[in-house]
């Protein structure tokens, strides 16, 4: 039998009929790393088990006598592509580092199919445990304790990472009492990445054109949740019927962001809405006229301006 490709991924990811996969080192996004020099960063080992690392960043003239929040930005990529490496990661990175004057954290976590749900939900957690590890040292990493307010730390995710960041704000509840001294105070998700069975309007309806097309959504939702489940996954439908109900749940504050044309637009409305009539603090905001991603692939447009000074006002709400 010859070997050919069964799935592919932005050019990155090659599944072949034999079962092998074969990753590109290239990016996805073929642009120009934007490093002025106003912000610092460098890498971190966060799981040696697993080889994963995350990518501290900072005001390059951050002052010790102000502390500054703990942002996690948790890259997207349907949970089969993306890096805390690539160029438009790390250019976003740069921004929310100096435009939220905050200390970022940008994780990588283990990617699909090599390694499906709930992996990456377990090392998102295993990256937010790593901050607590760090606020318990005697001797803590001097990069960090001069700056960073451990009292104040805001988890987001980018799509994928979006769900990540959801599922961490189930798992730790309000107050995030099991990471003292760490405090989580809220969680800003991108046009988190969720799914169910039952097709959406948007899903249904949107342009094969688009960024993130249904052809994509489901190719991400076929490599990543586990073998013989489907998108009622409760990882991946929180509102499945399989999954746990969240009306109990007592959660942190939560900004929920998606773009008008996104075709996630109908999951992430409904649900911020089903979280705010279960009496949660949501924060709903819909830019009009803008497709998945649009804060990444041209993040000085006016209406990534706009979220990132939505960002901002939440954080400091909180």
């Amino acid at each position: 039998m010859s070997k050919t490709i069964v799935d592919e991924c932005r050019g990155v990811l090659h599944v072949y009929n034999d079962g092998s996969i074969v990753r590109t080192l290239n990016p996805a996004f073929n642009i120009t790393v934007q490093d002025s020099g106003t912000v610092l960063w460098k890498d971190v080992v966060f799981s040696s088990t697993h080889n994963l690392h995350l990518r501290l960043y900072k005001p390059a003239n951050s002052s010790p006598s102000k502390k500054l929040p703990i942002f996690y930005y948790i890259h997207g990529g349907g949970f089969c592509i993306g890096s805390r490496t690539w160029p438009n990661c790390q250019n976003y990175c740069f921004k929310l580092a100096s435009e939220l004057e905050a200390v970022v954290v940008a994780p990588d976590y283990r990617l699909a199919p090599e390694n499906r749900l709930p992996c990456a939900i377990e090392d998102g957690f295993m990256a937010v445990k790593w901050l607590q590890e760090e606020a318990l040292k005697s001797e803590m990493d001097p990069w960090l304790s001069h700056v960073a307010d451990f009292n104040r730390v805001f988890i987001s995710g980018d799509s994928a990472g979006g769900n990540i960041a959801h599922n961490l704000a189930v798992r730790l509840g309000f107050g995030s009492v099991e990471l003292a001294p760490v405090r989580v105070r809220g969680y800003v998700l991108l046009a988190p990445f969720i799914g169910g069975t039952v097709r959406t309007k948007s899903e249904a309806e949107g342009p094969v054109d688009a960024f993130l097309n249904l052809e994509y959504i489901d190719r991400y939702w076929r490599l990543s949740i586990p073998i013989g489940e489907d998108t009622d996954h409760p990882l991946v439908n929180p509102f499945g019927p399989r999954s746990k109900s969240l009306e109990e749940i007592d959660l942190d504050p939560i900004l929920v962001v998606v773009g008008e044309n996104d075709l996630l637009k109908d999951r992430t409305e409904d649900y911020a809405r089903r979280l705010k009539n279960w009496g949660k603090n949501i924060e709903y905001v819909e830019f009009e006229g803008q497709q998945h991603g649009f804060f990444t692939i041209d993040p000085n447009s006016e209406p990534s301006k706009e979220l990132m000074l939505v960002i901002k006002q939440f954080i400091e709400k909180y």
